[in-house]
């Protein structure tokens, strides 16, 4: 199919919030192309919850999303809610289930969510064109040229929806923060989010030696916290609680973990120790953790034996690396594993109503480019969805 020399709408980036844009716009009448340099659409969604794709969560709130501007995401989460996305779903009678804390996923496969965008699309008479690449952009007369390996091609509206550099190896780039800059656009400066952290020397030996030990815990870094499980890794933490602080934490200060966190471990041990001495201390711990994990502490608390033969003050000890473990991470695993990009378009540049930019008009950004970033389980799902309809609705 060769492109036409001018449509209504330009969309580069056939990722989620690139497909609802078209989408919407599509359903509104408008000649809408859009187009990608992968040779699948949606890599994102494919890939996303092991290939069953988280793509929204129940518990939909402000409290949710980290942004420089506290308010700018509610407009577009209002216009179009988690509840409109499920109806979708529904309507195309894809099974889904709800695991913990309102996170909803396929029952069968990510592709299900794919296909309905795919199908919307074309519905909607989409032209959508895939290996195809950027080569220019520019702006004069009201119109807005691209030129693309396809060949050249003019729109009134355009819309970038390339996503952040998470996962490069999927063919991630912060190719939207170049359109930025060439349009004067200023850019919050991005990180990798929701993403493993690091260490190195001793406390890397330490994670190493655990490797695939999980427990449930609380990760805390100044006033936010997360209930939710931790893994260690060969390079250090990683688990749901350790992704959701990783978008919090600033880089330089400890992060504290509660391993137990539905207990009084002290109170536990200095229990265990009055009613049954003779108990090993090992085994004792291993009734709150695996036991790798409780065979590490007591190496590192170097005590062995009988918990009676232990001083209450090595228990106190053992109880605060449990329920107080005070530690600093050397770094993240970068983009390379990052689940999303903190940071991005500056959202003072854009209207939250219609996520066009303010100096220039019908040109708009959407999705992960955006400095709107969701916690994990659904969330940054539901802001592409919600981002890509407003934008839908005005180009």
């Amino acid at each position: 199919m060769a492109i036409l020399d001018t449509y209504d709408v330009i969309i580069i980036g056939a990722g989620a919030a690139g497909l609802m844009c078209a989408i919407e716009a599509g359903k509104r009448g408008r000649k809408v192309m859009l187009f990608d340099h992968a040779k699948k659409p949606a890599e994102k969604i494919r890939i996303s919850g092991g290939g069953r794709c988280n793509f929204t969560n129940l518990n939909i709130r402000p409290e949710a999303y980290l942004s420089n501007n506290s308010h700018f995401f509610k407009s577009a989460l209002k216009q179009y809610t988690q509840h409109d996305f499920i109806a979708l779903v529904e309507a195309y009678k894809i099974p889904y289930h709800e695991k913990t804390l309102g996170q909803l996923f396929c029952d069968t496969s990510a592709k299900d969510i794919i296909n309905m965008l795919l199908n919307e699309a074309e519905t909607a008479g989409v032209e959508l064109y895939l290996e195809t690449k950027a080569l220019s952009i520019s702006h004069q007369d009201n119109k807005y040229t691209v030129e693309t390996t396809r060949g050249t091609t003019h729109a009134a509206s355009l819309v970038i929806a390339t996503g952040g550099p998470s996962i490069p190896k999927m063919g991630a780039s912060g190719y939207a923060y170049d359109v930025a800059r060439q349009f004067n656009l200023n850019i919050i400066e991005p990180y990798a989010a929701l993403v493993p952290l690091t260490f190195e020397g001793e406390m890397l030996e330490y994670c190493k030696s655990l490797a695939g030990v999980a427990v449930p815990s609380i990760a805390k870094f100044k006033k936010q916290e997360f209930h939710e499980a931790m893994l260690f890794t060969h390079r250090g933490l990683s688990g749901p609680s350790v992704l959701q602080i990783s978008s919090y934490w600033d880089h330089k200060s400890p992060i504290t973990f509660n391993m137990a966190p539905d207990m009084d471990v002290y109170h536990h041990l200095i229990t265990a120790k009055a009613q049954n001495p003779k108990a090993n201390l090992v085994t004792v711990l291993s009734q709150i953790l695996p036991k790798r994990l409780a065979e590490k502490i007591c190496t590192m608390e170097h005590v062995s034996g009988n918990i009676a033969d232990a001083k209450d003050s090595t228990l106190k000890s053992i109880a605060d690396n449990i329920q107080n473990w005070c530690i600093t991470p050397d770094g993240t695993e970068g983009y390379r594993t990052a689940e999303v990009t903190l940071g991005g378009i500056d959202t003072d540049e854009l209207s939250s109503k219609t996520m066009e930019t303010k100096k220039h008009k019908c040109l708009f950004f959407i999705g992960e480019c955006v400095d709107v970033t969701g916690h994990l389980g659904g969330y940054n799902f539901q802001w592409a969805w919600s981002s890509g309809y407003v934008a839908g609705q005005n180009v």
